[in-house]
């Protein structure tokens, strides 16, 4: 299961880690003393959920978005 982006998932990492985010909004993090990168976050194991996405829950025309941050946004 993928888990919500939070500012302490940022926060928590380790400290030879950051976090980098592709064009389409994907979250990813960077190991800097081994050279990789990865999709799960080093602490829990889980990727982030980001991007832009559809929900049946949204009124007609609103996606549900994250910033470069990880922060939650909608957008019509």
């Amino acid at each position: 299961m993928a888990a919500d982006p939070k500012p302490d998932l940022f926060s928590s990492l380790p400290s030879s880690w950051s976090n980098g985010v592709t064009r389409d909004g994907r979250i990813f993090f960077i190991n800097e003393e081994a050279k990789s990168t990865t999709w799960l976050h080093p602490v829990t194991g889980e990727a982030v959920i980001t991007g832009h996405r559809k929900t049946q829950d949204l009124p007609t025309g609103w996606e549900e978005g994250y910033t470069f941050e990880g922060a939650r946004c909608f957008i019509k």
